[in-house]
């Protein structure tokens, strides 16, 4: 009675262990884990299969699985730095707890694995995008007229500015896009804030922490750049408009300039068809706000 006690104690206890998954995302990183003897899998395409049959196997027993982004040069240095045999499938295992304390991860939550690994591929990019621009931020260090920490300063006015943008919007939901030109590369950073029934927007935290430092940079650093704001909500026409970074300040865009920037190709500069139902118009004025108090740092 005893033994079969513990066998459903531990059945019960297997479905509330939280496991992590470290996935290869696309055929580079896939062909280069497969150098090692330990690494089984023939092909990309079966791999993932496999690997969504595990997910889905353990979700319908009652388990959480967080899915983490395998970097096969990242394990290489990690197994380096630790002394772990690279080839064996323990210090694969051993490499993948780290990422789920420190890497990018998303839960399984039952959508296909295709779209879970954009997804993923998406929060990397924007942890990486943060960090860089936390980074910079930091090594500005203080104002030399008045001592304050410019980096800081920047994401306060940074994150009053988004505030207020927010604030001066119409109902509905909102897309933004913030870019920051280089150097030595331009910067890009989205926010999506949906509408709930009581009025407030709802932001991810992540993702504002990003679009916040990004934005504070290129007012720190008057760096040339771009905010675009996007509102939709059923029954009405979408709003689209926006400001240009310049001289530490956002400076608003025309309704011509807006319409011509979302019309043009980056890429090739072709003209675009613009899209029907949308109305391209100038922003609301975000007051003082949009200036940088006392002197430019």
């Amino acid at each position: 009675m005893a033994h079969t006690d513990h066998q459903t104690m531990r059945r019960v206890l297997r479905r509330e262990i939280a496991g992590t998954i470290g996935l290869l995302t696309d055929e580079h990183d896939f062909r280069a884990m497969r150098r090692y003897r330990s690494f089984t899998f023939d092909d990309h395409t079966t791999y993932l299969r496999q690997t969504e049959a595990v997910l889905k196997a353990r979700a319908a027993q009652g388990g959480h699985t967080t899915l983490a982004l395998f970097d096969p040069e990242e394990y290489a240095d990690f197994c380096a730095d630790t002394g772990l045999d690279p080839d064996l499938p323990a210090s694969r295992t051993r490499f993948t707890a780290e990422l789920a304390a420190t890497g990018p991860t998303i839960p399984y939550d039952g959508r296909p694995l295709a779209t879970l690994l954009t997804a993923l591929v998406d929060e990397a990019v924007r942890q990486a995008t943060w960090e860089y621009a936390a980074t910079l931020l930091t090594r500005l260090g203080p104002c030399p007229t008045c001592g304050e920490d410019i980096g800081r300063a920047a994401f306060t006015r940074a994150s009053e500015l988004l505030a207020r943008i927010l604030d001066t919007a119409q109902p509905g939901d909102r897309h933004l896009v913030c870019s920051v030109c280089g150097p030595p590369d331009t910067l890009v950073s989205v926010l999506h804030g949906d509408q709930e029934p009581e009025g407030d927007t709802r932001l991810d935290e992540a993702e504002a922490l990003e679009f916040t430092s990004v934005l504070a940079l290129g007012l720190a650093t008057r760096s040339p750049g771009g905010l675009v704001m996007r509102t939709s909500a059923p029954g009405t026409t979408d709003r689209v408009y926006g400001w240009r970074l310049r001289g530490g300040a956002l400076e608003p865009l025309t309704a011509a300039e807006v319409f011509d920037a979302y019309c043009t190709d980056v890429e090739s500069g072709d003209l675009i068809s613009p899209e029907s139902g949308v109305n391209y118009c100038e922003p609301p004025d975000l007051g003082e706000e949009s200036t940088p108090p006392g002197h430019h740092h």
